[in-house]
């Protein structure tokens, strides 16, 4: 291969075009921008102008063709992920996919089963893995020094959105257009964390409410009990219609509590587990020793980079992935189990459903998330969207 991996990306909206800023750049290593490829007429216009030099396609069949390209980026919609993913593998490029994985359950089953059988690399943009108090969380419960996880508590309500936020895509806001909404447009990251830090639960209940605080389709707010075999819980609420908003994680175990909240993970640990000491102590409302650390860090930005520099490292000098494109099967079955549950109303088995649930998902298409040109998109910036916010 030659010096650079060259990428190609598909989609060129927000996420698209700050992938593409970051490589064109020069802020990967041993990494070059080739191609890009878009349908809008709009985006044609300014990728063109911005990034000179750079091949320009609005058909992605004809940029997987292309003999530049040696890896893929899709920022496309959420349903087109798995069935360009899929093609690009055909075609012998390497997938690097933005979440989620898909939407479809039989078009990511149809994925899944391909991506293991190539040789090409396959990863998805959890960026929010790479952040130093997730990581040390992960790194205080993989030690052990948790103890028996007991319950993870996780509210992220600052994803506030106006209702001009959803009125800036015709897709936007829609079953057909986002595949959900809350849980499936801004909540994926936080979903894999859950899963990431605490494991898969073997059940789900959700209580999810429709266009609660916008003139939308799909959920804006979103209340998830898990359960799990061992009897531990998880509860997640989000909402994309409360301002201020709260991001706070406590993770209890029987040797003591991360908390996550404001940018710092405070460790409470206790010097005897909670479980003896229940059973062991003579006095009734006592509470055993503890000490509490603290960890701090502003390493909270780059988290995009860090995955698409993996990436590239893992395919030139076989570097582990941070984030292997199947992890996001997992933060699929949380969020499609939690809409089956909403369809059903009940608790269900957190699993894929395959055609049974595509079908009832399809019952809530409209014309409203057809996806049409826009004849003056937004430049908002919305970068800071993708940040972990305190």
């Amino acid at each position: 291969m030659q010096n650079k991996l060259r990428f190609g990306i598909i989609g060129v909206g927000n996420m698209g075009t700050a992938h593409a800023n970051n490589l064109y750049n020069g802020k990967i290593e041993n990494a070059c921008l080739t191609a890009l490829c878009d349908v809008s007429k709009f985006e044609q216009k300014r990728v063109m102008s911005d990034f000179q030099g750079v091949e320009f396609f609005s058909d992605y069949n004809e940029l997987l063709k292309s003999e530049n390209v040696d890896a893929v980026i899709i920022a496309t919609p959420h349903y087109f992920h798995p069935i360009i993913a899929k093609k690009a593998f055909e075609q012998g490029k390497n997938v690097l996919s933005e979440k989620p994985i898909g939407v479809l359950q039989e078009d990511i089953i149809k994925l899944v089963e391909y991506a293991k059988k190539t040789n090409k690399a396959f990863g998805i943009m959890f960026n929010q893995r790479t952040n130093a108090l997730f990581k040390k969380a992960k790194e205080i419960i993989d030690s052990g020094e948790l103890g028996v996880k007991k319950r993870l508590v996780w509210q992220v309500t600052n994803w506030y959105r106006t209702q001009s936020y959803y009125e800036t895509g015709t897709w936007r806001g829609t079953w057909r257009g986002e595949g959900g909404g809350v849980l499936m447009n801004q909540a994926p990251h936080q979903l894999d964390l859950l899963q990431w830090l605490f494991g898969m639960p073997k059940s789900v209940l959700a209580n999810l409410s429709i266009a609660k605080h916008h003139n939308i389709e799909v959920e804006d707010d979103a209340e998830l009990l898990f359960e799990y075999e061992d009897g531990a819980s998880a509860v997640f609420i989000t909402s994309t219609g409360e301002c201020p908003g709260t991001n706070r994680l406590e993770i209890l175990g029987d040797k003591g509590k991360i908390v996550i909240e404001k940018g710092v993970l405070t460790f409470t640990k206790l010097k005897t587990r909670e479980r003896d000491f229940c059973f062991q102590s003579d006095r009734g409302t006592y509470n055993p020793e503890s000490e509490t650390f603290e960890f701090k860090s502003d390493d909270d930005l780059g988290g995009h980079n860090k995955i698409l520099q993996n990436f590239c490292n893992h395919i030139l000098f076989n570097e582990e992935l941070i984030v292997s494109g199947i992890d996001g099967v997992n933060q699929i079955l949380l969020t499609e189990s939690a809409y089956m549950s909403h369809f059903l109303n009940k608790r269900v088995e957190v699993k894929f459903y395959g055609k049974k649930y595509d079908k009832k998902l399809k019952k809530l298409y409209t014309d409203k998330g057809v996806f049409k040109e826009i004849e003056n998109p937004t430049n908002e910036d919305h970068s800071t969207r993708w940040q972990v916010k305190w």
